[in-house]
Formats: C-alpha cells, structure tokens, sequence
C-alpha cells in the first residue's frame, strides 16, 4: 500500500482549506462536519485512497463534499426513515449491527451478507439507512469511543457473514455495489478489516474470481477466516462482543434468541432515538407526513464494475442448492430507479 506522506497530507489540507473558505459557506461548513476537527486524518484517508497523489485526492474530496451537499447528508440524521415498522422492515432484510468495540476502541460491525433480501422496502430507504448508519459511526460512535479509551478513533472493523449465502443473494448485486460506490468514493479508509466468516462453496468458488481483480490496497483488508473465526477474533476482540455467528461453543447455546441484527438491540434502538431527538431538535415534520429522500449514487470506478460483472457471470455456472431447479435470476431487476415511486 502507498502511504500518505506528511508533505502530500500537508499541501492536501492546505489546498482543501483554501477550497472550502473561497467557495461558498455550504462548502466551507460541510468540510467542517467532515473532518470534525481533525482534517489532516481525512487528508490522509483520501490520499491512501488515491496513491498518494495529492491532485486526485483534492479532486474525490471535492466530488464527495459536492455530493454532501447535494443530497444534503449533513443533516440526514435528522431524517427519519419513516416509521418505526420501515425501520424495522429493513434491518430484517439488510442484516447489520453493531456489536461492541475491539481492544483498540474502533467499533465492531456485523452484516450478514448470506441473508440479505432487500426487498420489504424500496431501494434507496436501504441507502439512505446505511448511509445514517455511516454518519452516526463517524458522528456519535467513534467520538465517544475516542473519549472513553483517551486517544484518537478514526476506524471500524467489520466482520461479514456468509451463512446461508445463495444465487438469489448474489442476484441483489446492484444493491451491493450502489453501497459499495457510497463507501468507496465518500468514506475511504474508514474500515480497517473486513473480516468474511462461515464461508460456503458458492463465496469460495466466487472468491477465486474476485480477488485477483481487487486492488492490493483493497486485499490488504480482507481476510478470510476458517469456520466462525471465533479463535482468530477473540485475539483483537473480548468474547462479548462477538457476532452471535461467530460464537460456536455451547457456553453460548442458551442465549436468548435476540441478535445484532434485531431491530430490539440495544445499537438501533439507540440509534433510532438518536434519529428522533435530531429530527424534533432541527423541527423536521413527523416520520409519517416526511417526504421521500433520495440520495444520488455516482457510477461505480472501473473495479467495482469489473467485479459485479465478474460475478454476474461465475455464478450462472453454479447450483443453489436452496434454489428450485430451473428458477431464473434477474442481475439488473434492482436499480435506484426500479423502486423511485414506490414510497411507504
């Protein structure tokens, strides 16, 4: 991986600075939110994201500020994403919580990726939400951690399960690589490891394709564990704060049937309070009478594409065993464009 220098982050932060206060004051205010007093840690951040070239750093922070601003997500933790029962319709269907924070501090998030089914609500209320997910790690999560452990918490980890995972999982691509675009073009580097566990034939088998196509910075990040990688977890993590899928022995069994993933946990319901008291803070309307929000997905850089059409056409060569024989997959069927209208 290229490192950001202390050169490149210095004249990065210098010219981002003189960007911002000779545009206008929503630039000037939304790369305040971004950094949030530490602009040379995000200097850094996209720097790493581009090789250290500080041209094209300067460039895909003013592209993401621009898309702040556009689509407003400075605020979208005072949005709602309607109802507590949306709310709840899309945490069943887009398995995510957070589980605790490693020996370091950073936050621990599960997925899990083989059970993913997004369909209960339209697609961009699952953007929107793993955006203010995204917002409420970088604005309320990792400052508190950072306070309680007394130094500087700029990252997470995330451990993604594939339990379960199948060739109609795999169908719901597109959805996958609008969030994948999100993260890669506007919060760079703020994952450390994806940890993948509980790895089926079908991952392996997809695997193999995908990984020579991943930059080597993007490598680094990932690895993949034997089993429920409870064993090389608990060398960075304590016992509690494992995923539910990670935890395999018997002294676990007879817990209660509530995971990470439920939208009763302690994570969504404090993040859904959160929501709410910004949302009567900034006198928005009532979850009910909101109007829809939309948020605007650039096209995703070349390897990201080259990726989903990589995967599009592996999997066609192998069986679901949880699919019926002969059913047929449709790659394309969920676009932003396919649920726009379709507002709950």
């Amino acid at each position: 991986m290229v490192s950001a220098t202390r050169e490149s982050i210095k004249e990065l932060t210098l010219a981002l600075q003189q960007a911002a206060t000779s545009g206008d004051g929503k630039l000037a205010a939304s790369y305040k939110n971004l950094h949030r007093g530490r602009p040379e840690f995000v200097s850094e951040r996209f720097l790493k994201a581009r090789e250290n070239n500080v041209a094209k750093a300067l460039k895909m922070i003013l592209d993401s500020l621009h898309w702040r601003i556009a689509n407003d997500i400075d605020s979208i933790l005072s949005r709602p994403i309607g109802s507590k029962e949306i709310y709840d319709s899309i945490l069943e269907s887009q398995p995510i919580g957070m589980t605790g924070y490693c020996r370091k501090g950073r936050p621990v998030f599960a997925i899990g990726v083989g059970v993913n089914g997004f369909e209960r609500v339209p697609t961009h209320k699952y953007i929107q939400t793993h955006i203010q997910i995204n917002e409420y790690r970088d604005q309320v999560l990792l400052p508190n951690s950072s306070r309680k452990v007394g130094h500087f918490v700029g990252t997470c980890l995330k451990i993604l399960d594939m339990s379960n995972l199948r060739l109609s999982t795999l169908s719901r691509i597109k959805v996958l690589t609008m969030i994948s675009t999100i993260d890669d073009l506007n919060y760079p580097e703020k994952t450390d490891t994806y940890y993948i566990v509980n790895t089926p034939y079908i991952f392996q088998a997809c695997w193999k394709v995908v990984k020579p196509l991943l930059h080597d910075r993007t490598k680094r990040k990932i690895r993949v564990l034997p089993g429920s990688g409870k064993e090389e977890l608990l060398k960075i993590m304590d016992e509690d704060t494992l995923p539910h899928f990670c935890r395999t022995d018997s002294k676990h069994k007879d817990r209660p049937t509530e995971t990470c993933f439920s939208p009763s946990h302690p994570f969504h319901m404090e993040l859904w309070s959160y929501i709410k008291e910004q949302s009567c803070m900034s006198k928005c309307m009532a979850p009910s009478l909101q109007k829809s929000f939309h948020i605007t997905v650039s096209q995703p850089r070349e390897e990201i594409q080259t990726i989903e059409e990589q995967i599009q056409s592996s999997v066609a060569h192998f069986g679901d065993e949880g699919c019926s024989e002969g059913s047929s997959l449709s790659f394309s069927r969920l676009t932003m464009a396919d649920n726009k209208d379709d507002d709950d």
